[in-house]
């Protein structure tokens, strides 16, 4: 990790602490102790204070900490995290009030100030805000990440045959992920045939027959960055029907990402994709156009008409996923990974072999 860029990270994550009204933040979440000290581990705290980071771990992670961390005190604790934080913040000048991650849990929470000595404010966001904006580096971990997905996947679908499961199917797609020293983002999502009409289906044992379509929702998670990619097949046969589907996704789409620039609003790029599906004959989709993308698969901004104020900014990547659902028949939904750039956006996770045409419906034989 670039000790500039963990340093630019945490004087960002000290100014939203200010304005948050805490002197000092405790980091819990695995990826935001991540982001501000280079940790990839787990149990693990990160303490941003006035003038210094600590990481508190454990023995089984302090060699491993030792190798990674990047600016910041490394701490074997001896006893229970927040017992550990008492003891550095009682010695800490400058710290009345610590800011904890309003993510975790009440139990936790109750702990923590049982513990400490200072007043503990839980907080929102705090460094979810400056995670929001992704510099050239990580965007390249997100672009790297998506090109591994799709030679994982190419790979996967040269096995396919009549036959194979979902189940299979996916598990041969995560298995080429090491290949590449990658892992899955996310849980991968495989339907044949009707279970594309389920948004979030988890692959079963249903087998692939000939005529059937494909819905594939796949990502994988390079570095510590994710991609999240959706692509739908025909199997054998392209209908009429299902090519009606596909197009009207693929142009809905296709709008949404037209919309995409620096100062519009978040809510007027969901319309764009819905306003598509709504003059079609087909059921516009209950879920959001899109979401946020980087260490998770799912960060802000949401991508959606609940959102009247939020608008994209400059260095954002956000995904954008319309779909269409026909419960018994089929479903089909298209998503890429997209950057806001200064002048306009970016698509960053097309690939020629997964391209998305509004006239061409892709075919497996």
């Amino acid at each position: 990790m670039n000790s500039v860029e963990i340093r630019r990270r945490v004087k960002e994550v000290r100014r939203h602490c200010r304005d948050a009204g805490v002197d000092g933040l405790i980091v819990m979440g695995v990826e935001n102790v991540r982001y501000v000290t280079g940790f990839t581990g787990h149990d693990s705290w990160a303490l941003v204070l006035p003038r210094s980071v600590v990481l508190l771990t454990d023995s089984r992670y302090t060699e491993q900490a030792q190798g990674e961390c990047v600016g910041c005190r490394i701490v074997q604790r001896k006893g229970g995290l927040s017992k550990e934080a008492d003891a550095i913040l009682a010695k800490t000048k400058g710290v009345s009030v610590v800011g904890v991650e309003d993510s975790c849990s009440v139990a936790l929470l109750k702990g923590i100030r049982k513990a400490l000595s200072v007043k503990v404010k839980p907080v929102s966001s705090v460094v979810e805000k400056v995670r929001v904006i992704k510099t050239a580096d990580e965007v390249k971990l997100i672009r790297r990440a998506g090109r591994i997905a799709f030679d994982a996947m190419e790979w996967a679908l040269e096995q396919l045959k009549p036959g194979m499961t979902e189940l299979e199917l996916a598990a041969l797609y995560e298995y080429r992920l090491s290949a590449y020293e990658a892992k899955v983002g996310f849980e991968t999502i495989v339907c044949f045939g009707a279970n594309g009409s389920r948004n979030h289906h988890q692959p079963s044992k249903k087998k692939l027959k000939k005529n059937d379509t494909i819905l594939l929702d796949f990502g994988a998670n390079y570095a510590g960055y994710t991609s999240d990619t959706t692509r739908c097949f025909a199997f054998g046969k392209v209908t009429p029907y299902f090519r009606k589907v596909y197009e009207t996704v693929a142009k809905s789409q296709k709008a949404a990402i037209e919309m995409i620039r620096a100062g519009v609003k978040l809510c007027d790029v969901d319309a764009a994709a819905r306003a598509v599906i709504e003059q079609s004959e087909f059921p516009v989709y209950g879920h959001g156009t899109g979401h946020g993308l980087g260490m998770e698969v799912h960060e802000a901004p949401s991508v959606s008409g609940l959102d009247k104020k939020g608008q994209l900014q400059v260095g954002q990547v956000v995904t954008i996923e319309p779909g269409i659902y026909l419960p018994s028949k089929l479903g089909v939904r298209l998503e890429d990974d997209v950057l806001v750039t200064e002048t306009g956006c970016e698509i960053v996770s097309r690939d020629k072999r997964f391209d998305i045409k509004t006239d061409i419906v892709p075919l497996l034989k």
